[in-house]
Parts: structure tokens; sequence; C-alpha cells
């Protein structure tokens, strides 16, 4: 069983994020009096929306933190404007770097520390933000600094030419199986709410030129300003990522500017891309959910409940589901 009281089964339909599930992520209440519990900021992918976070945030919401997972407008899309045929134009990435920062000033406002995270594209958002702003810590989940796992069409290299005005405003390209998930169940399920709405828990059916020269932009923009950042991070990635290799974490790792003991990384053996929805969704989020509150504790007097279901890593190695998971300093 997993740490959570799940069986380590595959997820069925019913398991996966809705959009119902949106509700579940704490949005920060305005208060004349700061809050005393960290806030932790998530960023959903590129053409996508915060139902990809749902699994990791209803954790760190267990856990005694209070999450934001927001949906970026011209950045990721919107469910509702999806299954009508709609998407909003894509703006540039200063504008969706302006839209994170302010979620982090309206949780700052609030809370002692905030952290920052996110999921692909969305860890590279993250760090964006932490080139502006002194997080608490980061959460990087499958960093997309490069281009280059598996599942990468070698036609990769002339995407450059795709970004060439008038072309990047009409040229699009289709999101192709696995869809970042390992899960055969789960896969089928996206592959049909693609087919039918365009768009689910697992982004969007396509990706524009448009979105992804900002998202160019801004690696550029991040991958130059690495050194500066100093925080506290957690790396998490797949060995078998179908999007980005192995070569983002090894960039993290060597150009940070935080120091080695304060990155941990842990490797997951049984999943792709969008690790908060597959196989060891559960492991990802409990490590997470462990390294905050080892970094950026919540204090035991602020908690709702109990927290002595919430094992650390080390009482994990005999969950079915964490077997493929290691951890490296």
């Amino acid at each position: 069983m997993s740490s959570d009281g799940s069986s380590g089964m595959p997820p069925s339909p019913a398991s996966v994020p809705t959009t119902a599930g949106l509700k579940a992520v704490e949005t920060p209440r305005p208060s004349a009096q700061r809050d005393p519990r960290p806030a932790v900021l998530l960023l959903h992918g590129l053409c996508a929306n915060p139902l990809e976070l749902m699994p990791l945030a209803r954790t760190l919401r267990t856990a005694g933190y209070v999450v934001d997972a927001p949906a970026l407008a011209g950045y990721g899309v919107s469910t509702e404007k999806e299954t009508q045929g709609e998407k909003a134009p894509v703006t540039r990435f200063e504008d969706w770097l302006a839209l994170a920062l302010q979620h982090f000033d309206a949780l700052a406002a609030r809370h002692e520390q905030v952290v920052v995270g996110g999921l692909s594209m969305g860890s590279v958002l993250a760090l964006a933000v932490s080139l502006r702003r002194p997080v608490a810590a980061q959460l990087l989940l499958s960093t997309s600094l490069h281009y280059d796992g598996w599942n990468v069409s070698p036609w990769r290299r002339l995407l450059p030419l795709a970004f060439v005005p008038p072309l990047r405003q009409w040229l699009s390209f289709r999101e192709r199986e696995p869809y970042g998930i390992k899960n055969e169940r789960l896969r089928a399920w996206v592959a049909q709410a693609m087919a039918s709405e365009h768009v689910s828990a697992a982004g969007a059916d396509t990706l524009s030129a448009a979105a992804l020269y900002q998202a160019s932009r801004m690696i550029r923009f991040v991958r130059a300003g690495l050194p500066q950042i100093q925080a506290p991070t957690l790396i998490l990635h797949a060995s078998e990522d179908d999007v980005s290799g192995p070569r983002s974490v090894h960039e993290l790792q060597s150009r940070l500017g935080t120091r080695p003991e304060q990155i941990e990384v842990h490797w997951f053996h049984h999943s792709y891309h969008m690790l908060t929805l597959d196989n060891e969704r559960s492991a990802v989020a409990h490590a997470a959910r462990d390294f905050l509150l080892s970094r950026v504790p919540v204090s035991a007097s602020l908690l709702a409940h109990p927290i002595s279901h919430l094992s650390p890593l080390a009482h994990r190695h005999n969950l079915t589901e964490e077997t493929f998971h290691e951890q490296h300093a």
C-alpha cells in the first residue's frame, strides 16, 4: 500500500481529478492578520490547468500548508473554453511571470513563508518566480529545461523554424501517446478526454508554436539566472521521462546557486513526465510533503488534525508503489 493508504494499483477514471476537484485547492483568504502557516504556490504546466496538481495539493493541505494552484490565463487552458472549441490567445512569458508574481505576493502578504513549485514548464515558471522573490523553498517536478525525452521527435531541432513570425501564430503540434503517463488505464482515460473535449487533467491535445516560443524564451531567462537562486530545492524526476531527460536535473544540480546540501533529488522509475498523476503519484506527493516538513515546517499547534499518519521517507521502503523510488542528496 502507499503511504496515504491507497493500494498502489492503477487509478480508475473516477479517481482522476475533475473540474469539480478545483475546489480542493485552497485559495488564500483575505485577513488583516498574518497567517502563521507556510503557503505553497503550485504552478501548472504549459497549455495545462491546475487539475494535474490536485493530488499533490491535497497532500500538502492535509499536512497543514495553505496551497494556491491558480489557473494562469494566456499560459494554460480553460476546461470550459476548450469544451466549446475556443482557445485563449497565448501571451508573452513576461505576462505569465507577472501573474505568478501576483499570486506569490498575495500569499506573501498573509504568510511569513511562501514556497513555490511547479510541474514541467510550471517548474521553470517557479524558478522564474524565485529569480524575482525570496522564496522559502522550491518544489521542482519534471523540470523542462530541455525537451530531450525519449518520446520527443528528432525533428525538434527544426522547431525554431516554427517560431518565425507569422508561422508561430497559426502552427500547432498535436500531443501524442503516452501523454506523459505510463499507467495504461489512466492514459486511455486521458486519450478519451482529449478526443472528446480537447483537454484533460494531463493538459491540452495540442501545443501552439506561439506557446512553445514563449516557453523557450522563459527557459533561456531561467537558465541564465540559475546561479542566482539559493533556496532549498527538491527535484523530482522520472528516470523514463518522455519529455525531458536527466539533462535538466543535472543542470539544476550543477548550476543552481543553492548549496549542494540544500538540494534533494528523487528519481522515480515507474512513471513518465506527469509525475503528479502517474503510478507513483502518492510517493511524489509524500516526498514533497516530507521535504517541506523538514525545511519549512508547520507548527504542530497549527494543525487541525494530528499528523501521526505523516510518516517520514525512511518508513516508506516497504510500500509497493514506491519500490522504484530513489532518493539522492
